[in-house]
């Protein structure tokens, strides 16, 4: 599970933006709640920005910067950790570079969206407010600007809540929460200082971190047909998924450390998303199961039909394992197709 966790823990380092259940006061209508999640959404992809905030999990907190520059229609990125590590993570138009000096190894995958790397802040789908309660009113003031907060409630266990506090004036998220089903914070992010800039110079989009003598590890490689046994044309499914789940990507890809393709599965309610890898298990039988937490960045890793399963995502722990050890062939009996998969 170590490489899977690996990578996942570096994009979660990355970020996750979100929240808390709030008090219901009156409030406009979900329609315009989702117009709002929407601007923010565009406003993250398409402006040139520079800010300072805090990340904090009940375990941990780390202050970071982010610099995001769009040049001909393409978004350049870099998140740098101010606490110490001097971990930094650069989106290139191709690639996306996680420098861990820590480790002394560079992580390298394909970049795969346009988005912004704050991964967390969620993305309205088409049918968001089926399995969400929208909600948006007026703020107190942060930063000096005035605010519009966004509520985001899960209709049931499977999803966190969230509470994003956005600019009124251009949609910039300045603070989010996200919080479990029992109401409790499990992830914060809060702007100390956010300004827009009309250039932003190549050198504040550059790593900082002398990478001479370090580990490069690619991952997310294009690969011709599986290799025995992973060679069955359709792969693997989750036979239980939350409702409202659906397989938006499949492919098989490397991992840090393993010489052997991994299935790769991602899925997504429009909003929060799960990965599950699927890989040939070790010559020296199953290992135990094991499971790894984040702030809202869940794993959990099992052993099934001589296969390592492991799920990764931004819910809450019992939906990660609860996918993970429902994972099968496709050909077992109730097991979904390659075009999609069940709601449980």
């Amino acid at each position: 599970m170590s490489a899977a966790i690996s990578v996942k823990r570096s994009s979660a380092w990355v970020l996750a933006v979100v929240l808390a259940v709030a008090a219901r006061t009156a409030s406009a209508s979900p329609e315009e709640a989702k117009q709002w999640l929407e601007r923010m959404s565009e406003s993250l992809a398409t402006r040139n920005y520079i800010g300072l905030f805090t990340h904090s999990t009940p375990t941990q907190s780390e202050s970071m910067r982010i610099v995001h520059r769009v040049e001909d229609g393409h978004s350049l990125e870099r998140l740098v950790s101010l606490d110490g590590s001097g971990r930094e993570i650069i989106r290139t138009r191709e690639e996306v570079h996680a420098y861990l000096p820590d480790r002394r190894v560079v992580l390298v995958e394909p970049r795969s969206d346009d988005g912004s790397l704050l991964k967390a802040l969620p993305t309205p789908g088409a049918k968001l407010d089926t399995f969400y309660d929208l909600e948006v009113r007026k703020g107190s003031k942060l930063l000096g600007r005035d605010v519009q907060v966004v509520d985001i409630r899960p209709r049931d266990r499977y999803r966190y809540g969230y509470r994003i506090w956005l600019d009124e004036k251009t949609a910039m998220p300045l603070r989010s929460i996200v919080a479990n089903g029992a109401g409790v914070p499990v992830e914060q992010i809060s702007f100390t200082s956010l300004e827009l800039q009309k250039k932003i110079p190549d050198k504040d989009v550059e790593p900082s971190v002398d990478a001479t003598g370090f580990q490069w590890i690619r991952t997310g490689r294009k690969l011709g047909p599986p290799p025995q046994p992973m060679a069955n044309a359709n792969g693997w499914r989750p036979l239980r998924l939350p409702p409202g789940f659906r397989l938006v990507a499949s492919r098989f890809q490397l991992l840090p450390g393993s010489p052997v393709p991994a299935q790769h599965l991602i899925f997504s309610d429009g909003m929060a998303a799960i990965s599950v890898f699927i890989e040939p298990g070790h010559a020296s039988g199953p290992a135990p199961p094991e499971s790894s937490s984040m702030g809202s960045a869940n794993a959990y890793s099992t052993s099934i039909q001589g296969h390592v399963i492991t799920a990764v995502g931004e819910v809450p722990a019992d939906t990660i394992r609860e996918v993970a050890i429902s994972v099968a062939p496709v050909d077992a009996p109730g097991a979904p197709s390659a075009s999609g998969a069940p709601d449980r």
